[in-house]
């Protein structure tokens, strides 16, 4: 099995940490205000999050999203290091769907329903690309 770069598994930790990120975002606008006031709502965050509107919805929508994307990547690159994928191809590829999901997110949050699809298709598509990386 061909090593993985710091670079690559950098991106796993990056890709690991969107959700967190997104979730942050989504609950901001709770932080510091009493639960009766409308503020987060650690007992049940999860209906906390479902009554929330605009952009704390959108950053909710978006960490699902990250969630879901995570494990097909992770799994992308474990089958590129199995196959032996070039290292650099590797990288370039896992940065891609980086930058990818950050521009993702960056949509989400910005209410771009259009852009959104178009960047998510090129997240996929790198992610393809990935998961073939060792075989083409």
């Amino acid at each position: 099995m061909a090593n993985a770069s710091v670079l690559t598994l950098s991106c796993v930790l990056v890709a690991a940490t969107l959700p967190i990120v997104c979730a942050g975002i989504a609950k901001r606008s709770g932080f510091g205000k009493p639960r009766r006031e409308g503020g987060f709502d650690n007992h049940d965050p999860r209906a906390w999050l479902s009554r929330q509107q605009g952009l704390p919805a959108r950053a909710n929508a978006a960490q699902s999203n990250s969630f879901e994307a995570l494990p097909f990547f992770i799994g992308a690159v474990t089958l590129a290091l199995i196959t032996q994928a070039a290292p650099s191809r590797v990288d370039a590829l896992a940065v891609a769907f980086i930058v990818c999901r950050l521009a993702y997110i960056a949509t989400y949050l910005a209410d771009k329903a259009a852009l959104r699809s178009v960047v998510w298709s090129l997240g996929l598509a790198a992610n393809i690309a990935l998961l073939f990386s060792g075989v083409w």
